[in-house]
């Protein structure tokens, strides 16, 4: 028994922990990097303990011990004897099978005899064994290598692939130690690790996985320090042509690539070089549009693989470049197609970077698979302790319905009622506070939303230009040019600024609506302004939410990710609106 300690650890695999408790904070750390927080109310959170969370662990070196430890440390009561079970079976269980490469032969093996040939035999994976050598060794498929990990990890047993990979065309890459603009540039210290944990030395241990660190700690330049370690012919996936554009500008700032190595390949421009930089939406684009979506996009068929690689206009782009390293930019926005794309190229070093293993579509086990496991995350608010991202105040503004809405709303159905809270006209109000607030000349507001009609509006009255996806790319750069440079403060928004967007001086977010309970949008949004200030200042986000209503409840699963990470929403209500227009000293004195 332990009655300072701040976690209940459940049988059924979830923990509760208590916010009040002063031992709140370290045992929310200690948890962190095998759990995942699935529900925050006010007083008492509760996480959950998954199996791939525990195989995400052990890929960063954590054991079950140390596991078993940090939950015994911290909670008040014993551990169930079913949940020390689990996590020293499941565990146990990353890299009991693994993958090497002989010859040119594809091995795969286990020290367990019993567990390798009952694995072998599951139907599952049982078309991928060419034939067995021994009792603990068999010869498989080379061509399926990617198809082979993910039936083993959805049959609960992921396999270490030790195989290793192909060197790619050779391509001398140095990071420079100025930037182009004449600026000091030094990777910092947890860049320099999170590259080098990846590459392993150049071993087989590295070359696949996924780097989980915060928007605006510098994922580019990890990316970067990648590059100059493997010395190869690299593509580059981003969500858009935007990201592409601040990818291309990066790497001719920061290392010693010059503009005719690196190109862009896009829906406007396609060209390769030894560094080509493409969207995803690219790379998904079909030769015959069978059936469309309302957003313009193509349904997914049920395909096999070498269709899709014929359905696929762009495959050549993968299949006939010899590329020895590929990048996932915003690796949790991933669409299944690239998936489906990436079960070919298990010989090439595959580096995800993301703010959050999070997908709403819950294709998790995909991204461990195909891309690698879990190498290296710093929590957020260690990063912020640091100075390396900016100190965040996070807010959740709660508007009423006036009578008239408030009856449509009672009359809708469920998507109408998303709709109507989501565009609530009273949010104009609090946005024009906000504004009136924030107006000092260093301050660059950031407007985000997800309904176009209420964006146009709202741009409307308030004379702020507004970047949606039907914005030509020259105009988004030059607007995006202006709020950089100052000469635009304030800046809105669709969706297209979930990510990607390189503004460092953004200092306040407002949110004005968002996609139904998405975590990971929560977490891309405040990585807008997490950038460290020039003046050290606060970066504030505040998130308008219509009070009572459905998207209160989708607005509590947006902030899980966060409050996961450590921030706590400030809830203001009608009855505190004026606190939008005190200063900080007045905020403290209250």
């Amino acid at each position: 028994m332990n009655p300072n300690g701040a976690i209940i650890v459940q049988s059924n695999l979830e923990i509760m922990v208590e916010v009040d408790n002063p031992n709140y904070e370290p045992a929310r750390d200690a948890i962190a990097p095998f759990t995942e927080l699935v529900k925050s109310p006010e007083h008492l959170h509760t996480y959950k303990i998954s199996h791939l969370s525990l195989w995400n662990a052990a890929s960063t070196g954590l054991r079950a011990t140390e596991v078993l430890e940090r939950l015994e440390s911290q909670s008040r009561y014993p551990i169930p004897q079913t949940v020390i079970t689990e996590v020293e079976d499941y565990m146990a269980r990353y890299g009991l099978l693994r993958l090497r490469k002989e010859v040119d032969r594809l091995l795969l093996e286990s020290d367990d005899t019993y567990i390798f040939t009952e694995i072998c035999h599951l139907k599952e994976v049982e078309p991928f064994i060419l034939k067995f050598l021994d009792d603990s060794h068999a010869e498989v498929d080379p061509e399926r290598r990617g198809h082979l990990k993910m039936a083993l990890t959805n049959a609960g047993f992921p396999v270490e692939d030790l195989a290793g990979y192909v060197q790619g065309d050779p391509l001398p890459i140095k990071l420079r130690e100025t930037t182009l603009e004449g600026k000091e540039f030094k990777l910092r210290d947890y860049q320099k690790e999170a590259a080098q944990v990846f590459y392993a030395s150049g071993s087989e241990k590295g070359g696949s996985g996924v780097i989980v660190l915060p928007c605006g700690s510098g994922k580019t330049v990890i990316g970067l320090a990648t590059m100059a370690l493997v010395q190869t012919k690299t593509l580059i996936l981003t969500p858009n042509i935007s990201a592409s554009r601040q990818w291309i500008r990066e790497i001719c700032d920061k290392t010693d690539l010059t503009l005719d190595q690196v190109k862009e390949y896009s829906g406007e421009v396609k060209e390769i070089g030894p560094v080509t930089v493409a969207t995803y939406q690219i790379l998904t684009q079909r030769k015959k549009v069978k059936d469309v979506n309302k957003q313009g996009e193509p349904e997914p068929d049920d395909l096999s693989d070498e269709e899709v690689k014929k359905e696929l206009s762009n495959f050549p782009l993968f299949s006939e470049q010899k590329w020895g390293l590929m990048i996932y930019d915003e690796v949790h926005l991933l669409p299944a197609p690239v998936f489906r794309l990436s079960t070919e190229m298990q010989a090439t070093r595959r580096l995800g970077l993301t703010a959050t293993l999070v997908r709403e579509d819950h294709k998790e086990t995909e991204v461990f698979s195909l891309i690698g496991p879990k190498k290296y995350d710093i929590p957020w608010r260690v990063l912020e302790a640091q100075g390396w991202i900016a100190t965040a105040d996070c807010n959740e503004i709660r508007i009423p319905m006036e009578a008239e809405l408030k009856m449509k709303y009672a009359l809708a159905p469920v998507r109408e009622k998303i709709t109507l809270a989501s565009t609530n006209p009273e949010k104009t109000d609090i946005v024009k506070r906000l504004l009136a607030h924030f107006d000092k000349p260093d301050d660059r507001v950031l407007i985000i939303g997800q309904y176009i009609d209420q964006l146009e509006k709202l741009t409307q009255e308030l004379e702020i230009p507004l970047i949606t996806g039907k914005t030509p790319n020259k105009e988004r750069e030059r607007l995006y040019a202006a709020f950089r440079k100052g000469e635009q403060k304030n800046l809105m928004v669709s969706k297209v600024g979930n990510f990607a967007i390189d503004l460092p001086d953004a200092n306040i977010l407002i949110q004005i609506s968002g996609t139904f309970g998405s975590r990971q949008e929560e977490a891309q949004r405040l990585g807008r302004i997490l950038r460290p200030k020039s003046d050290g200042g606060t970066a504030h986000f505040y998130s308008i939410v219509t009070q009572d209503s459905k998207e209160q409840e989708f607005s509590m699963n947006r902030q899980l990710f966060l409050t996961e990470q450590g921030y706590a929403y400030k809830i203001i209500k009608r009855g505190d609106w004026d606190i939008l227009s005190r200063t900080p000293e007045e905020l403290a004195a209250r």
